[in-house]
């Protein structure tokens, strides 16, 4: 496999640059291809054999674009499919999960609150992870249906948005949650207004950090990392509506992109 080939990056939505700027900033010579799979965005609610379905088609797309490696940004992708994208490809596929480990090491008061999907919450991946490391700790559940439709709109400080984190949050933080696991690649985005609504005294937790250290330990020890010393550079594609998702996609990457359309035969 060439050294110089992108890393393939995909999520349900525009949730996922949240993990791509985590690779940037460490992997800056590496080049990127990012699809945002927004005609299908919610994932949440999607049945696992959609979201397989779904999984399959954005893969081939990228093994299309020559990827030496794919990362899945998306908590629900990763807990319906990556098993099974796994057993389908020889490529390093990077899998993504809520940071229940560090959320564990960091609470003092023992309590821990983890936000994310309806889906990811009730995948058997997310209670083998409690089972792992859950012990000795109370961890706390709340699904948030419409956090993800906030974010795809670019709507990161309305009031609307402030009210629902307000409301997810709440029952947390009464029950003495000390430290919050953003388990959505989206939540990221909103961590400021997070931040504003549950206090400096809540320690926030999210994965592009790990997913990025997993990412380039994978690629070092198969001997993948880009050895040129050029800046890489990113590519976009959206299934959704192009012109749409232009105005949000440069929001959130806060730099100007060219957002192209997902080819018809895998959008």
């Amino acid at each position: 496999m060439n050294p110089s080939a992108p890393i393939g990056v995909f999520d349900s939505g525009v949730g996922g640059l949240s993990v791509l700027q985590a690779i940037r900033a460490a992997l800056p010579y590496e080049n990127l291809c990012y699809v945002a799979d927004s005609g299908h965005v919610p994932y949440g609610t999607k049945t696992p054999e959609y979201l397989q379905k779904r999984s399959l088609v954005l893969t081939h797309f990228l093994l299309s674009q020559n990827v030496k490696a794919i990362v899945v940004a998306c908590n629900t992708a990763t807990v319906a499919a990556v098993a099974y994208l796994r057993a389908t490809f020889t490529i390093p596929i990077i899998a993504i999960e809520p940071a229940v480990k560090p959320a564990v090491l960091a609470t003092k008061t023992g309590i821990i609150g983890v936000i994310a999907t309806a889906a990811t919450l009730a995948s058997d991946q997310f209670l083998r992870l409690l089972e792992r490391f859950g012990s000795g700790v109370t961890i706390l559940t709340q699904a948030c249906p419409c956090l993800v439709a906030q974010v795809e709109k670019g709507d990161l400080a309305s009031s609307t948005t402030r009210l629902l984190v307000q409301q997810y949050t709440a029952p947390l933080l009464v029950a003495g949650a000390d430290t919050l696991v953003l388990g959505c690649t989206h939540y990221p985005f909103l961590r400021p207004l997070i931040d504003e609504v549950v206090g400096a005294n809540i320690t926030l937790i999210d994965t592009g950090t790990a997913v990025t250290r997993q990412l380039s330990n994978i690629l070092a020890a198969q001997k993948l990392l880009n050895p040129s010393a050029q800046p890489g550079h990113e590519q976009f594609w959206t299934s959704g509506e192009v012109k749409k998702a232009q105005a949000v996609f440069r929001v959130l990457w806060r730099k100007p992109i060219n957002l192209q359309p997902l080819p018809q035969a895998f959008a």
